[in-house]
């Protein structure tokens, strides 16, 4: 690991102050269609609230272990993460890891993660291994936000980061075969919510890789409002070439060029979802909100 970047240029007015929240809420960002841009939505909008002040652990669930490639944890050095965790094997505490990123932790998918499906088939309460780890680690941690990046598919592992979960977030890439994919989705959600999370809902559907030099990414972006609502950001992230740089240099986008289109477009995410957050729950999380 490096040593830690300075973010205070991150500071930017798009953060308003807000009050602490009530108790840490807990957002799994999940798709089972892979590349639409889940992973980099999860760093990029950890990295943006930890800079708005928020105290922020993402967990990183996908066997892939690119969200921990991109926070700048290579494979060999990453000791404990996830899967020592739902193996009650450490506490949350012992696998959670400073990043560059002040006020930013990482739960890294360790190399054995790749076998917790399997493993996890015959184990005692498999569903909610990840919610009560979860449940004894955050009593008296500082975290105000936990995000969870979910693998590209609807296995066990995702399923214990829905039952963890207070609210999902969607990324949904501006292509036809993501939104037709998504209705999937939504209906995992609901078997969730109605057999192991009663208080799980849609926090939002953040619309990524918008090209607005194509027609096809109006249309979805159309569709998607028309059939979800308000539950669809305002902001929309862009196909922009640093955000697809970063990764390659274990920094998210925000720290690697700031003013690129993309970096801007996840402060405004951020800002957007601490809005969101606020209208709904007033002082700061703590009630469930109404499912989708």
């Amino acid at each position: 690991m490096s040593h830690p970047i300075p973010v205070s240029p991150l500071l930017a007015p798009e953060f308003a102050s807000h009050p602490p929240a009530a108790r840490v809420r807990i957002l799994a960002l999940a798709n089972q269609k892979g590349g639409v841009g889940k992973t980099t939505t999860a760093i990029n909008l950890a990295t943006a609230l930890a800079a708005s002040g928020e105290r922020v652990l993402l967990i990183d669930i996908d066997p892939q272990g690119n969200a921990s490639t991109g926070l700048g944890f290579d494979r060999a050095s990453r000791g404990a993460g996830i899967y020592a965790l739902l193996g009650e094997e450490h506490s949350l505490d012992d696998v959670a890891q400073p990043t560059a990123v002040p006020n930013l932790c990482l739960v890294p998918a360790d190399p054995n993660l790749a076998g917790a499906e399997i493993e996890l088939v015959g184990a005692d309460r498999r569903e909610f291994r990840l919610r009560e780890t979860l449940a004894r680690g955050l009593q008296n941690a500082a975290y105000t936000y936990v995000l969870i990046d979910c693998p590209p598919s609807l296995g066990l592992l995702t399923l214990n980061a829905l039952v963890a979960a207070d609210a999902v977030l969607v990324p949904l890439q501006c292509e036809f075969f993501a939104l037709e994919g998504i209705s999937q989705l939504v209906r995992s959600i609901d078997m969730v919510r109605r057999n192991l999370n009663p208080t799980l809902q849609v926090q939002g559907i953040v619309l990524t890789m918008f090209d607005r030099r194509n027609n096809l990414s109006d249309l979805v972006a159309a569709d998607a409002r028309s059939f979800f609502g308000e539950r669809v950001y305002d902001t929309v992230i862009p196909r922009n070439v640093r955000v697809s740089e970063a990764p390659s240099h274990g920094k998210p986008v925000l720290l690697y060029d700031y003013r690129s289109s993309g970096a801007q477009a996840y402060v405004d995410l951020a800002a957007e979802l601490l809005r969101r957050e606020r209208a709904q729950f007033g002082r700061g999380p703590g009630k469930a909100g109404a499912p989708l």
